[in-house]
């Protein structure tokens, strides 16, 4: 048991390091650009908030 730990550890840094790498290509794919500037309009859209949806 003593020799699979530090494996297991070195296995567990590799996956994370796999996955972070994942997402920051995900992230930053060029089509990506398009939909993350219109995510961050979401809060600057001149609709009626909730509030007013609750009132009809």
């Amino acid at each position: 048991m003593h020799e699979v730990l530090p494996l297991l550890k070195q296995l567990w840094l590799v996956w994370f390091l796999v996955l972070f790498v994942g997402i920051v290509i995900w992230a930053f794919r060029p089509g990506a650009r398009r939909r993350f500037e219109a995510d961050a309009m979401i809060p600057l859209n001149d609709d009626a908030g909730p509030a007013a949806r609750n009132n009809r």
